[in-house]
Order: C-alpha cells, then structure tokens, then sequence
C-alpha cells in the first residue's frame, strides 16, 4: 500500500470521527438544552421570577427564592414528594414481584388456556385508561380505598401489569431452558431457581419494568387528580397544576421550573443507576 492511499484512509478517517462526534454534540446539545433552561431559570431571582423565562440565565446572581416559593404552594414540596415517591416505589416494587412471578408462570409452566389468559392480559392494553376511571372509583370507594395512597398505587400496579407481564415473559422465553434443568439436577426447586438462578439471568428485563413502572407512577396525573381529595395527599404532577395555574392568574416562572427541576431529578437518577441493565434489555431481541 503506496504512501499517498494510506494518507487519504487517515484523512477519511479523521473526518469521519470528526463528522460522528460533532453530530453526537449537535444532537446532545438539542437534548440537554431544556434542561440547562429549566435549571438557570430555577435560578433567578424572586423579581425576575415574576416575568417570563427570557433569557433563562439569571441576571442578578444565584438565588433559591424559586424553591422557596414552590414550597409554599399546597402543603410544601416536601410532602407532595413524599407522595409521589411512596407511590412510584410502592408501585415499582409491586409491578416487579406480579410480573416476574406472572411471567416465569406464562414462560415455564402448562395449565389450561395459558395462551387465552395471556392474550387477555395483553388485551386490556387497547383498553383507554379515562374509560376506565369511573369503575375504579366505585371499586375503591366500596374497598374503602378511596382517596388514599394505597388505593392510588394499586391503580398504577393495575395499568402498569399488562406490559410488564408481557415482558417478564420474553425476558424468560430467552433463557435456555438446560440452564433450568442443570439447575434442577442439583436440587434447585421453584422458588429457589427462580431467586438465584433465573432472576440475574433475566435482570434486563426487570430493570425495564422497574424504569417504566416508576416512571409511568411518577408523571401520572389523571388518575392522582381524580382519585384523590385531600390537599396532604396529593402527588407532584397535581401540585404542579396549581403553580402552573398561578394566583390570581399570575404565574410564577421560577417556581414552575423549580418543579421540573423537582420532578426530573429522580428520573434521571432512576434511569441512571439502571440504564446498564435497561440497555441490555432493549438489544436482548435484536440479536439471537
């Protein structure tokens, strides 16, 4: 190979790594940039709160008023957090044990219409949630359940059970079946193959689960307005309805950036200390 053709591979080369990681910038800036918007107008002062976020950066030095002022709305931030993060964990931790039990049943065992059941269960997918809220309101109502909590995050564990039996169950029907069997030769019954042998096997697919469920309870909205009364008992997403609504019709810029400072942080945290796992479950199918 002739002095002149290596050259031109290494200029291609270095434009094409040039091209790739400007594009990966480019991209990253269009993603990270409400972010950095939401957090500098968080920032401002409680006067440049007042007016709209233009230019976000704040003007006259670093100031916390906005989460001063976020706090003052309906019992303070730190109860409407609680809320929310007792019903998203609660519901993460209940969506995880039905779906990984329901799946590993679906995926391993035979019983009689299996496959009628698990169309049933995805079926109620195509179900619109709003149709469905009167009857859960009369059902928690007679349990005794209403406007409370508990009875908010079986709703979300209810929603949320459908998909992610359906993916408990890929993430089983993708384990060799010899790893279950070898496991049984040496005196593994169900409980015990389920916790030590098939369950870091299939951890991709519970992180999936877990992200979508914390999530989908986080940012829920509907459902939290409707089936809750008490001002105490209310999540994030329905406190932030009344900053974004303002008093008077006056609306405070930097208290309603400040909570989507409040509601984004978990979820990149969630999604960070999982995202090794969650990847791993998306690329699970593409390659067999």
């Amino acid at each position: 190979m002739s002095a002149a053709t290596k050259q031109a591979r290494a200029r291609r080369k270095l434009f094409g790594g040039l091209g790739f990681h400007g594009f990966g910038v480019i991209a990253s800036f269009f993603f990270l940039a409400p972010f950095f918007w939401a957090g500098l107008s968080s920032l401002r002062s409680g006067s440049e709160a007042q007016t709209p976020p233009l230019p976000p950066w704040p003007t006259n030095g670093i100031s916390f008023d906005s989460y001063a002022t976020l706090d003052s709305f309906g019992s303070g931030i730190w109860q409407h957090t609680l809320n929310s993060l007792l019903v998203s964990l609660s519901t993460v931790v209940l969506t995880v044990i039905v779906s990984l039990l329901a799946g590993y049943g679906f995926s391993r065992y035979r019983f009689p219409f299996k496959n009628v059941f698990f169309i049933l269960i995805i079926a109620t997918l195509m179900i619109p949630f709003q149709s469905i809220l009167t009857p859960l309101f009369i059902i928690l109502a007679r349990l005794g359940l209403n406007n409370s909590l508990v009875g908010l995050t079986l709703v979300y564990v209810t929603l949320q059970l459908p998909f992610s039996v359906f993916m408990m169950r890929n993430a089983f029907d993708a384990v060799p079946r010899e790893i279950e069997e070898a496991a049984r030769i040496d005196g593994a019954r169900d409980i015990k193959l389920l916790l030590r042998v098939l369950l870091p096997l299939v951890m991709p697919g519970v992180a999936t689960v877990a992200i979508f469920a914390f999530l989908n309870a986080w940012n829920e909205f509907l459902a939290a307005l409707i089936l809750l009364s008490d001002n105490d008992k209310y999540t994030l997403p329905v406190l932030m309805t009344a900053v974004r609504a303002g008093r008077l019709g006056a609306i405070n810029w930097g208290a309603v950036q400040a909570g989507v400072m409040v509601m984004t942080i978990p979820c990149l945290i969630i999604f960070l200390l999982l995202q090794r796992y969650y990847m791993r479950g998306l690329m699970a199918g593409a390659v067999k």
